[in-house]
């Protein structure tokens, strides 16, 4: 009789540390010897749960097993609980190899071939089973304490940061590990933020040219080439504000827990909070839905900002002549001929010029840019009343949340509540009212703090200097930045092209202005041509 041999742990920490395989194959050779039977083969299988199939070893033996004819007669296990965890996996797959003529026999818990012997081996699997998922809720249950009290859990640390052994000693007497940064890693993220804030000599760069910007010059990943989906976990995980968080997703079913079962583990951060939260608008203003990525990407100066007066579509590039001549052109046009709208097609090199142009020498004048100053003022005042009242009832928000969880620490405190999984779960979720109630505020604040009356002219001299310089520099990407920012949308109809822009950017940059900087806002509606302060339409 020839027999297979079958070990598995569960983790490869086990396999190169534990004794457990060697021990399982010591005694399932003996067993062999003394049933003088002959061993054929052995299948180790380091660091692979019982609890499904997803064992390469094991699907290596079982297809082994189920060849015709088959190579040996039987499978030899220590216990059940090697061969599966899971009670209805364990039936498959023994009646699988039965049919092959193949047994699975356990040397520890050696049963019948009768059907009282079926019973037995369907009782253990059961309980293998059961002890399964109780160790695993335990072990989830200590992991996550442990992430409450700030150590890490894991062996791989977050890009940037590293897992650093402390005093505190943990289980089987391991010591304890915190997140500490890596400072060659660090200077890489630092400079993800970096590229994607400022660019790169004079030129915007999106999430796929940072990855290839880094690529170029071996700044890898741990050995591995950048890829988009790690740059944009790098420029929107929170980890980098310190901020890393366990307990996020079910082991089991791959699927996000809710924001109120995260656990936040905190450690010193590798950005601060003002550059990512800039990061976060420009994602949010650059994402498909709110801006098409040709917007983002193109070369082309207008694209995106283009509507068609006639019908409201988009308007497209179009070449000519064996692409020797570029005009502007409906999408309708383009997609479903010229009786679905009667626009007609724009010089490309046209409408560019004649659009800067009239921002850089008839928007952007210093004396235009004061009369738009003093209508923003007008706006912010009116608005200022409603967001008071907004802010008052967050205020009373922010309190009530603050006063439930001071009730919920006092009756912990004084022993009137055990802190069990169910209170932990409230806590999380009153925290997690709390902050959504401050960012709320926060963003109102932001929005009262707008410095229109501390622009002084000198100030908005030196803005419309330097941002008429940038408008006329073709061969910089500045000009297209700074329209994607202040202008929402050109729309043409006939021989009239209207712009419609944004107060918030435009005393925002004027703000950044006096701080040295050429940072690019994103954009609110809020100043249109054919009003007060634009009457004067584009001629084409």
């Amino acid at each position: 009789m020839a027999v297979a041999l079958y070990a598995r742990v569960s983790t490869t920490r086990q396999a190169e540390q534990d004794l457990s395989i060697p021990d399982q194959l010591r005694q399932m050779r003996d067993w062999c010897q003394k049933q003088g039977i002959l061993v054929a083969k052995e299948y180790v299988e380091p660091g692979a749960s019982a609890t499904d199939d997803k064992r390469p070893v094991f699907q290596e033996m079982i297809a082994d097993a189920t060849l015709m004819p088959a190579p040996y007669e039987a499978l030899i296990i220590h216990s059940l609980s090697r061969f599966f965890r899971d009670a209805i996996a364990f039936g498959i797959y023994e009646r699988k190899l039965t049919k092959h003529g193949v047994k699975v026999i356990s040397i520890t818990q050696q049963t019948s071939d009768d059907p009282s012997g079926e019973l037995a081996r369907r009782i253990f699997s059961v309980f293998d089973e059961y002890q399964s998922k109780e160790n695993a809720k335990h072990t989830s249950r200590a992991m996550c304490e442990n992430a409450r009290q700030g150590f890490f859990n894991g062996s791989n640390a977050p890009f940037g940061y590293c897992a650093v052994q402390t005093e505190a000693i943990g289980n089987r007497g391991r010591r304890k590990k915190k997140l500490g940064i890596n400072e060659a890693e660090a200077a890489i993220v630092r400079r993800i933020y970096e590229l994607y804030l400022h660019g790169f000599e004079g030129r915007s760069m999106g999430i796929k040219e940072i990855a290839r910007h880094l690529n170029e010059r071996s700044q890898l990943m741990r050995a591995k080439p950048w890829r988009i989906q790690k740059v944009h976990e790098v420029l929107s995980a929170r980890t980098y504000l310190g901020e890393h968080f366990f307990n996020v997703k079910d082991s089991h079913t791959g699927k996000k827990r809710p924001p109120a079962e995260w656990i936040t583990v905190k450690s010193e951060p590798l950005i601060d909070l003002e550059s990512f939260e800039r990061v976060r608008q420009r994602r949010r203003a650059r994402a498909p839905a709110t801006m098409p990525p040709r917007r983002v990407s193109s070369p082309t100066l207008l694209t995106g900002l283009l509507i068609c007066g006639e019908c409201g579509a988009g308007m497209t590039l179009i070449g000519g002549k064996s692409g020797r001549y570029k005009y502007y052109k409906c999408t309708n046009r383009v997609n479903k001929g010229g009786h679905s709208c009667q626009s007609h097609n724009i010089p490309m090199h046209t409408l560019d010029a004649l659009v800067l142009e009239h921002l850089a020498n008839r928007l952007f004048t210093p004396e235009r840019l004061q009369l738009m100053l003093a209508e923003a003022r007008r706006l912010l005042q009116g608005r200022k009343v409603a967001d008071q009242d907004k802010l008052a009832k967050l205020q009373a928000e922010l309190r009530t949340a603050e006063e439930r969880l001071n009730r919920l620490y006092d009756a912990v405190e004084s022993g009137t509540l055990s802190l069990d999984d169910v209170l932990q779960r409230r806590a999380q979720q009153l925290k997690a009212s709390r902050e959504s109630v401050l960012v709320e505020m926060a963003g109102l604040r932001r929005a009262q703090a707008l410095p229109v009356e501390r622009i002084l002219p000198s100030q908005v001299q030196a803005f419309s200097k330097a941002i008429r310089a940038k408008l006329t520099d073709r061969a910089s990407s500045f000009a297209k930045d700074y329209l994607r920012a202040l202008v929402t949308e050109i729309r043409v109809e006939g021989k009239t092209a209207t712009i419609s822009g944004s107060y918030r950017s435009l005393i925002e940059t004027m703000g950044k202005k006096k701080e040295g900087t050429d940072q690019v806002p994103s954009f609110m509606c809020d100043w249109r041509a054919r009003q007060d302060l634009n009457p004067r339409p584009l001629a084409l």
